[in-house]
């Protein structure tokens, strides 16, 4: 089996357009998002708000996945989900955040993430993570997935599947009055028995009426990180493991991330939130 040379930016399409009569996000048009100031704690109002919203970018995911076969440029898997939010009433969080310019990330073998959706074409044996968030109602719900292109090799293979365990372990860790360190702590653990990389400067986040909302949840073992969960605080758990370092690059475009030494990664996200003995995943289809 092959495995293709490293990547190099293709060319990006127009911007998508959304309706006007979809509610766009705060930040749409402005340089940056404005800091969160409420709790990170959410009302029940919310929660079932963002279960909504998760479930369609759980769906649309589900949904790009389907369409991540050889031959299929990122520039298609980004209509694709650009077409199912809006179908749903949904804004694509991505597009105009910062001024990132697409409807969700597309992020390629050594890509860690912030991929941005363009002519590349998918060959047989790549894998993509393919990262959605809906805004709907006044509020975001954010999760991605790492798929298998066609016949991947069977390093490629494993990596996938251990950060999806990576991932659920770190998720099995929360409950109410138990540090956030937890998560980072099991992820990191699981991770190094086979040798990975965990990426550091990409985390998970607070998330709700704000994209990004200022609470920090590390994949990594982080003991000096005091916070302490709590019910009816939401977040997302998004660990990135990768097959040699940790290290990164960031293209000329300020988004793309890739590892250092170019070798694969992968990722899983859900948004969760912290209930009374235990958690929720909000981000199921």
């Amino acid at each position: 089996m092959t495995v293709r040379a490293p990547l190099v930016p293709g060319k990006q399409s127009r911007e998508r357009s959304v309706p006007a009569q979809i509610t766009r996000p705060e930040y749409v048009g402005k340089k940056r998002p404005k800091e969160w100031r409420g709790s990170h704690v959410q009302t029940a109002e919310t929660i079932e708000k963002m279960r909504i919203a998760g479930r369609i970018a759980a769906q649309a995911t589900q949904l790009a996945g389907e369409h991540c076969k050889p031959g299929v440029t990122t520039d298609e898997i980004d209509r694709v989900v650009h077409e199912f939010l809006l179908d749903h009433h949904a804004y694509p969080s991505t597009l105009g955040y910062k001024g990132f310019p697409k409807s969700c990330c597309t992020s390629l073998n050594e890509v860690i993430c912030h991929g941005i959706p363009d002519s590349t074409v998918l060959e047989d044996g790549d894998i993509i993570n393919v990262d959605v968030t809906a805004y709907l109602n006044g509020v975001h719900g954010d999760t991605d997935a790492t798929f298998c292109v066609g016949e991947v090799s069977e390093e490629a293979r494993l990596l996938v599947e251990r950060t999806h365990e990576a991932m659920m372990r770190g998720i099995r860790a929360v409950a109410p009055g138990r540090p956030v360190n937890a998560i980072g702590r099991v992820i990191e653990a699981y991770a190094r028995r086979f040798g990975y990389g965990v990426v550091r400067d990409f985390t998970g986040h607070g998330i709700g009426e704000a994209f990004h909302s200022g609470l920090y949840i590390p994949h990594y073992d982080k003991p000096d990180l005091a916070v302490v969960m709590e019910p009816g605080m939401t977040f997302t758990i998004e660990p990135m493991i990768c097959l040699g370092t940790y290290e990164y690059d960031v293209w000329k475009d300020g988004w793309t991330v890739v590892t250092k030494d170019r070798r694969w990664t992968a990722q899983f996200e859900h948004t969760l939130v912290v209930t009374e003995d235990g958690y929720e995943i909000l981000t199921l289809p």
